[in-house]
């Protein structure tokens, strides 16, 4: 099995390329994508539309519901799999997105974790009854680690947790004396090169085309469904039409504040993929495919 990914910031080409390289390359596509792996969440994630998923097949796109947590440990499981699925079916493998932090997690692995025993898992599940009590007792053992961790973050404070009642360690310690290992050990990665002020351009036609589909009524959908509460919906995209819903901003300026946030992440996406990649191979969307084709 061979494997390749494509990265770029958003609104740049990545979908339309992924798809026609897997079918020149009898491969199936796995998203990394933080929005697509979510059911429901169709419009504001600019997932590719059903008649382009029947072209190819597409792992890591409607997955999880949008209540349910994302996170790397669960990316890299989903990648095994795919791995697998690929393996079976004698297809390669295009990894293509914009959330290049899940790729990057491939290169680096993830540390192994301790052995957790039912009494444990019993045992945490009935101290994060009081999740503000977990996450102090946590931050004074381990102020380093627990600094990037909110305080109402529940998954992250349970895996700390956990790893804290099962081995006796910090998660500092436990992942000092447990490194990771990569799970990809070399892959070629194509970067599109985009101009900002292009990319600027093509999220506004996409900003409006989202609002044309039905944006604000998904949204409200999603709000009706799963409250405010799960981390997809503090998404762009949904943050600004529930701005709008508050009546805190009009239409007009809802539009615009997706756009400039949009192109912000866009900014963050071009800067990550270019220093986060040894190796990474850089070109124009219209140069790509023939540069990846090439022997």
């Amino acid at each position: 099995m061979n494997q390749l990914a494509i990265i770029g910031p958003t609104a740049s080409g990545k979908s339309d390329l992924a798809i026609k390289i897997a079918l020149k390359t009898n491969a199936y596509i796995l998203s990394i994508d933080s929005l697509s792996i979510y059911k429901e969440i169709d419009i504001v994630s600019a997932k590719p539309s059903k008649e382009e998923l029947s072209k190819v097949k597409h792992f890591g796109i409607n997955v999880l519901s949008p209540d349910e947590y994302f996170s790397v440990d669960i990316f890299i499981s989903l990648y095994k799999e795919v791995v697998k699925n690929c393996k079976e079916n004698a297809k390669n493998l295009v990894i293509v997105g914009g959330t290049s932090f899940y790729l990057k997690s491939l290169m680096q692995g993830l540390s192994t974790l301790p052995s957790i025993s039912q009494e444990i898992k019993t045992r945490v599940n009935e101290q994060l009854k009081n999740l503000t009590e977990c996450y102090e007792l946590l931050s004074r053992n381990d102020a380093e680690y627990m600094k990037n961790i909110d305080k109402n973050d529940a998954y992250r404070i349970e895996k700390a947790l956990l790893i804290y009642e099962a081995s006796g360690l910090t998660p500092s310690q436990w992942f000092s004396k447990n490194p990771p290992k990569p799970i990809i050990e070399k892959m070629p990665i194509y970067n599109i090169e985009v101009s900002r002020e292009t990319i600027r351009e093509r999220i506004k036609k996409r900003t409006t085309a989202m609002l044309e589909m039905g944006l604000i009524d998904e949204v409200c959908v999603l709000e009706q469904k799963y409250s405010r509460l799960p981390h997809s919906m503090s998404s762009i995209g949904i943050v600004e039409v529930l701005e709008f819903l508050d009546a805190k901003v009009e239409k007009e300026e809802m539009c615009e504040l997706i756009s400039i946030h949009t192109a912000q992440l866009a900014k963050r996406q071009q800067t990550f993929n270019k220093t986060q990649f040894d190796g990474l191979i850089s070109a124009p969307l219209e140069e790509l495919e023939e540069i990846i084709l090439s022997p």
